[in-house]
């Protein structure tokens, strides 16, 4: 949780919309944690992609995977128990994360 935590203190510091942290442990075997933001643009998203990855690395010497690319709209950074997913508002509205995990439950969702 801890981990999770300090993902979203970064996402908000850096100005990400609409945060929602999602508890799927009681329905996913492979994470503990969604992370779901929004950026406005190609370059927020790149900005907040190294942030997350610079500071988790920083504060507990994690290496992330990151996934996907901003031109896409759609980045995921693979921390383990926690997964990270940057959208553009676009993607974000297109795929409808949280309708399709609608069962896990929100921890903090920052509009």
């Amino acid at each position: 949780m801890e981990l999770a935590h300090l993902v979203v203190d970064i996402l908000e510091e850096k100005k990400a919309e609409s945060i929602l942290l999602l508890d799927i442990q009681e329905i996913a075997s492979f994470a503990d944690y969604f992370i779901i933001c929004t950026g406005t643009s190609e370059r927020m998203l790149d900005s907040l992609g190294d942030a997350v990855l610079e500071k988790v690395k920083e504060k507990f010497s994690l290496s992330g995977k990151l996934e996907g690319t901003t031109g896409d709209g759609w980045l995921l950074i693979d921390l383990g128990d926690v997964i990270v997913h940057l959208f553009s508002a676009e993607q974000r509205k297109y795929y409808h994360l949280e309708d399709l995990w609608n069962q896990g439950k929100v921890v903090l969702h920052l509009l």
